[in-house]
């Protein structure tokens, strides 16, 4: 697929600030079992989702209006509709992908269908759950007609609401499944492979960003789907050692 770029800059670095306390995580399973291509259970959380801030709400249905009526890209014409995101209005996971395909566009929700059925088993082997503790939206959010790759001025255009969602969401960490996603969110061409592996950062909160595969991808691709519990376990270790560096007042220790 090929890429556009975003404004984000980004650079290979260890964890670095967070803030608040984190999701409950389960115990490592196989990478058969945390990655079959089955809908994930639903997971208790440890606690309450949190609750959006003064405010947030008003700025979460602007956003979500503005999507909606959204014509700054020829993409309007094609879709059926905008597909906003999905999950809590305040969490410390965030996964971001490419763009919504057919199955998305009809329902309106990132990430369903066999490829979003696989990205919940994936969650649900660290411990997250879409409906509870992690934000799923993708860089576009008009389907890119026939599922082709975002052009780079759809990415321009469309870029400005992801933001928008990442200011409002203040996720600890985010996660960037499939190239394109990854590339446009890092604003470089290097390849899946150089980026996986490595502590990325994200715009001026400096945002961890850990790269994976597409769902989609490992569906015909199943023998990388060991890469991809290993891509996910680095995240849950990374996730786990900012909230280590987090004292109870919200500082660093």
């Amino acid at each position: 697929m090929a890429h556009g770029t975003g404004p984000a800059m980004a650079h290979d670095a260890g964890p670095v600030m967070a803030h608040g306390a984190g999701p409950a995580v389960v115990p490592a399973l196989t990478p058969a079992a945390a990655l079959e291509m089955a809908p994930a259970p639903a997971i208790a959380p440890a606690a309450q989702p949190l609750a959006p801030a003064e405010g947030d709400q008003a700025a979460w249905e602007a956003l979500r209006t503005e999507v909606l009526s959204c014509t700054k890209c020829t993409l309007h014409k094609t879709r059926t509709q905008g597909v906003v995101g999905v999950g809590p209005r305040r969490t410390e996971w965030m996964v971001i992908g490419e763009a919504p395909g057919a199955e998305e566009d009809r329902r309106g929700e990132p990430f369903v269908g066999r490829a979003g059925h696989l990205l919940d088993a994936m969650l649900h082997a660290i411990g997250l759950n879409r409906g509870m503790n992690v934000y799923i939206a993708n860089v576009l959010k008009s389907r890119p007609p026939g599922n082709r790759d975002p052009k780079p001025e759809e990415v321009v255009a469309c870029l400005p609401y992801l933001m928008r969602q990442i200011a409002l969401l203040q996720p600890r960490l985010m996660l960037a499944v499939g190239r394109i996603a990854a590339q446009n969110l890092l604003a470089t061409d290097l390849s899946l492979s150089r980026l996986r592996g490595k502590v990325h950062h994200f715009g001026e909160l400096n945002t961890p960003l850990i790269v994976t595969y597409h769902p989609a991808y490992l569906l015909r691709t199943p023998a990388d789907k060991r890469k991809a519990w290993e891509d996910l376990k680095f995240a849950r270790s990374v996730f786990r050692q900012l909230t280590d560096r987090v004292g109870t007042h919200g500082h660093l220790t």
